[in-house]
């Protein structure tokens, strides 16, 4: 059975059991959520999808880890004009492990 959920303003193809890395989540190493956000349910045959989201359905997840993505890194530059720009971002992000997929 899998599911396609909508987090952090994307959206994510989720199995029962797998590990994802998803935009920061405010909270606790350990705790369980539950997403309510689930756009379409699916188990091989059959799929629900939502309109925009599936009633009743929930996937329940455990939070892993919180970290840093790796460095983007930003190189502006204009030429014959002398001006060079570098700059550096790290995403947050939030591990999780599926635990269920109800609906």
């Amino acid at each position: 059975m899998y599911a396609v959920i909508k987090t952090g303003g994307k959206q994510y193809r989720v199995a029962a059991g797998e590990k994802i890395k998803v935009e920061q989540i405010a909270a606790d190493v350990g705790q369980e959520i539950v997403i309510d956000q689930v756009l379409a349910v699916g188990n091989g045959v059959e799929l629900k999808v939502g309109t925009p989201l599936v009633s009743g359905a929930t996937v329940k997840a455990t939070v892993l880890s919180h970290g840093k993505h790796d460095k983007v890194r930003i190189f502006k530059m204009r030429r014959r004009k002398h001006y060079q720009k570098r700059q550096g971002h790290r995403q947050q992000f939030t591990e999780l492990h599926i635990a269920s997929i109800q609906g």
